[in-house]
């Protein structure tokens, strides 16, 4: 299965860890080249990443990736890279026109995630968020994290401050076409992002769920959560 990758914008709040985020090395790799490893590990054979901010260096970096690793890696330019990730999202559309998987260049997940994922028969014109139910889980900061509310199978509402969530978004997406008819719509509602997309697809009742249980995932995105997700790779919680 293909799996996309947004890696486009400046990362601002991990910038004391270094310039460009995708590149930041944890217990020595390079966050990306873990997203990607563990990714592989779950069963991805072909990898889509979307460039943005410093794309030039990034791209680069990724082909000798690919070379070193003998990945097939597709490089995609966003050139408005500093709108939100729905934008960067859409520049794939050309590219893949199948099931997908959909994740972050910052998010260190357990490789059954996507594996899950990938096993699971895929409904036609549906997207389907993997979530945590743990919302009390320390690993997640609750000020931070993207809120979903579902019932049953069906994602409702997904947002930052909803106030009525039951679970938080692992930023893993298992993706048909439709995603990408949605974040048109979202976008001439003046909502670039994501999870703007994913409200469209609630409406639309294309919107699923998939509890992740157990496994453990790490939004790598400040110096805090930078620190946690040693923790977790000392410990062998995750790779």
């Amino acid at each position: 299965m293909k799996c996309l990758i947004v890696a486009a914008g400046q990362g601002t709040r991990l910038r004391e860890k270094g310039e460009l985020k995708p590149l930041i090395p944890i217990k020595g790799v390079p966050l990306i080249e873990r997203v990607i490893a563990n990714a592989r590990a779950g069963g991805v054979e072909d990898f889509f990443v979307v460039t943005g901010y410093h794309s030039d260096e990034l791209q680069a970096r990724l082909g000798e990736l690919s070379a070193r690793t003998d990945t097939h890696i597709t490089r995609i330019y966003n050139r408005a890279w500093d709108r939100a990730n729905g934008v960067s999202v859409l520049a794939a559309k050309q590219y893949i026109d199948e099931p997908f998987l959909l994740t972050m260049c910052d998010h260190l997940v357990d490789p059954e995630i996507f594996s899950a994922l990938i096993a699971r028969p895929v409904e036609p014109d549906t997207v389907t968020l993997a979530v945590d139910f743990n919302i009390d889980n320390p690993l997640n900061d609750p000020e931070d994290v993207t809120r979903v509310k579902c019932e049953g199978a069906r994602l409702k509402h997904i947002g930052k401050v909803i106030r009525d969530f039951n679970c938080f978004d692992t930023g893993v997406f298992l993706c048909t076409p439709v995603m990408f008819d949605a974040l048109i719509e979202s976008q001439a509602r003046g909502d670039d992002s994501i999870s703007g997309a994913m409200n469209v697809l609630a409406e639309w009742g294309k919107a699923l769920v998939f509890d992740i249980g157990d496994r453990v995932w790490v939004d790598v995105d400040d110096p805090v959560a930078f620190a946690k997700a040693e923790v977790l790779l000392e410990e062998g919680r995750i790779k």
